[in-house]
């Protein structure tokens, strides 16, 4: 009898976690290689489970892809490792003929970025066919948190093969997914996928597992399955540990099958104790075939308090919009931060803007000052957020936090890293990249957070990235722009261009595209400022012309000063013809500069509608 004949009428056992086995012996190395270069070890663990009572394993290949292996140099034993795994496995059930399954894991967390689907279609096909040639009871799929990933990967090797699919989604919060459909509509939607068995396993213990099953509906052909984890995990010593608690276990997997669970087994932190647990609670039990389905009470997610200001990239759409940047000082006297932010929004800035400890180097927080701002200074504050310094928790707190002070525009970006500012051996965080935060941000305006848990109310940001166009094939960051756009940008800030050429450059790029950018403008206050920003600041280049434009005046600071503003204004007049938004980038809080600039821009604007008014 086949694995789906035997789960219409049996509520199945299966293995516990081997990556658990395999740290408790201290090994830390890449566990798939194990197949090949220590066979005996994972086919003892095979049998410890065996001998706990379990009907069905895995094999030792969650990671046994091309991307993962990578990490150790050992991307090109795809083929080797899988073909063992397969055949240890199958050779330690052969005597008591326990069903095998080929394991294909996860790829993507929360950074989509990470690897395409392109890519991981190709990979998880290159492994799959491996396992397939072994002739596996069915391929589970395990550890998917982006649903997207997991269905792709299910419609794929449904087209491939006829061989039983378990397609296993990971949640952060019990019956929700990270993008914030619930855990009903996901495993539904994978039946009609094509999975043949669809359930959960991994990150939450038993508890929270029993409680996300509660609100899931019987699918109508495919079986249920559940593999969570001991228990929530802890940390001891430095080591991951978990409560060994096996009977407690076994008691939760009743639970699970009366929810309609027909397939039970472990994840993380579980070992053969609590597989022979399980199999002593349900070994005699019949599978539920109807259950009551606990009704989740109604979601309800305020909208957003209404914003004051007009969203930037709603104005810039129609008419001139100007927004500075004024860096918060690296030191704690703000008196001339906060003067120099009120002078440019009274001469008509639409918002100050503040980078996020730009060149890595520790300033005062962008989101106090910008506070600051806003409700002692009716200044429109607009905040950069970096991936660099915050983790995924404190991404989401942080954001939620500007939701709260009522700081609705932003700028988000994966931010400089720490080896060029003042602490070089500080840890980078990067837990997303830029593109991430910008769906996470969006996410959180559907009231929705990182996690899919939902939030009660929607935010209201307002979401610039960065465009660097000072690169020799412009063509490539258009590309990646037109990322940023999928992902969820509303307009573009670009690094400072100094040269008119270039600002033409961007306009003919950019031109079949909607999203509004502005154009950044930083004068120059002399040659060795020039000279510092085109040789060792990433992402900004000077023409030739501007460099020897400076290099005139030499020591001379009022005539560089007075140059590196004519230069500006020259930029600016081109770029005043061709895009509605100017970026004016004040250098060392010489508010004057920028002033000046702000005035260059009116005058310019004056002036098309007097001609305009006379016309």
């Amino acid at each position: 009898m086949n694995l789906l004949d035997t789960l219409k009428t049996n509520v199945l056992t299966a293995d516990g976690a081997m990556g658990t086995m395999l740290y408790s012996y201290g090994i830390d190395f890449c566990y798939e290689e194990l197949n090949v270069e220590k066979p005996d070890i994972i086919e003892k663990i095979h049998q410890e489970y065996i001998s706990a009572g379990t009907d069905i394993i895995q094999t030792n290949t969650y990671s046994a892809n091309a991307i993962k292996l990578a990490r150790y140099g050992l991307e090109d034993r795809v083929k080797d490792f899988n073909e063992a795994a397969i055949q240890i496995a199958k050779r330690a059930a052969a005597p008591g003929g326990q069903f095998v399954l080929g394991t294909i894991g996860g790829i993507r967390g929360i950074r989509k970025s990470d690897a395409s689907l392109d890519e991981i279609i190709r990979f998880v096909q290159e492994q799959a066919e491996v396992l397939l040639a072994g002739n596996p009871d069915g391929l589970l799929l395990e550890t998917y948190y982006d649903f997207e990933e997991l269905s792709s990967v299910v419609t794929h090797l449904r087209r491939l093969t006829d061989t039983p699919i378990i397609a296993q989604v990971s949640m952060h919060e019990p019956g929700v997914l990270q993008n914030g459909i619930s855990l009903n509509d996901a495993l539904h939607q994978l039946e009609a996928t094509g999975a043949d068995v669809v359930g959960v396993n991994c990150r939450l213990g038993p508890h929270h597992t029993i409680q996300a099953f509660e609100g899931v509906t019987p699918p109508k052909t495919a079986f249920l399955s559940a593999a969570p984890n001991a228990s929530l995990l802890d940390i001891e010593d430095g080591r991951i540990v978990y409560v060994d608690e096996a009977d407690y276990f076994g008691r939760a997997a009743v639970l699970l099958r009366d929810e309609g669970v027909r397939l039970i087994g472990g994840c993380c932190g579980t070992t053969p104790k609590h597989i022979k647990a399980v199999k002593q609670r349900i070994a005699d039990l019949p599978p539920i075939v109807n259950k009551i389905v606990k009704v989740p009470k109604p979601i309800v997610i305020q909208e957003a308090d209404p914003r004051k200001n007009e969203p930037l990239h709603e104005k810039v759409k129609r008419e001139r919009s100007i927004i500075v940047e004024l860096d918060t000082p690296r030191h704690l006297n703000t008196q001339k931060f906060l003067e120099g932010a009120d002078v440019l929004y009274q001469a008509g800035a639409d918002a100050v803007t503040m980078a996020d400890n730009s060149l890595a180097s520790p300033r005062i927080c962008n989101t106090a000052m910008g506070s600051i701002l806003k409700h002692a200074n009716n200044v429109r504050p607009l905040v950069h957020i970096t991936c660099r310094d915050r983790n995924l928790i404190g991404l989401q707190s942080h954001l939620m936090g500007l939701d709260a002070l009522g700081i609705h525009d932003i700028l988000a970006i994966t931010g400089d890293p720490t080896k060029v500012g003042d602490f070089p051996g500080a840890a980078s965080v990067y837990d997303v990249s830029s593109l991430e935060l910008l769906q996470l941000i969006k996410q959180l305006n559907e009231g929705i957070s990182f996690s899919g848990k939902p939030l009660q109310k929607k935010a209201n940001f307002s979401v610039a990235a960065a465009f660097n166009p000072n690169v020799r094939v412009i063509e490539r960051a258009v590309k990646r722009l037109e990322k940023k756009i999928e992902c969820g940008a509303d307009y573009f800030i670009t690094q400072p261009v100094y040269s008119k050429e270039k600002i033409i450059e961007i306009h003919e790029a950019t031109k079949h595209i909607e999203t509004p950018i502005y154009i950044g403008i930083m004068p120059l206050t002399n040659i060795r400022n020039a000279e510092f920003l085109h040789h060792e600041v990433p992402g900004i280049k000077l023409s030739d012309e501007v460099l020897e434009r400076m290099r005139k005046h030499g020591d001379d600071k009022q005539q560089s000063a007075k140059e590196g503003l004519q230069i500006a204004k020259e930029l600016i007049d081109t770029a005043a013809q061709l895009f509605n938004g100017i970026y004016i980038i004040t250098p060392f809080l010489r508010y004057d500069l920028s002033l000046e600039l702000i005035q260059h821009v009116q005058a310019i604007d004056a002036k098309k509608e007097g001609m305009a008014t006379h016309v």
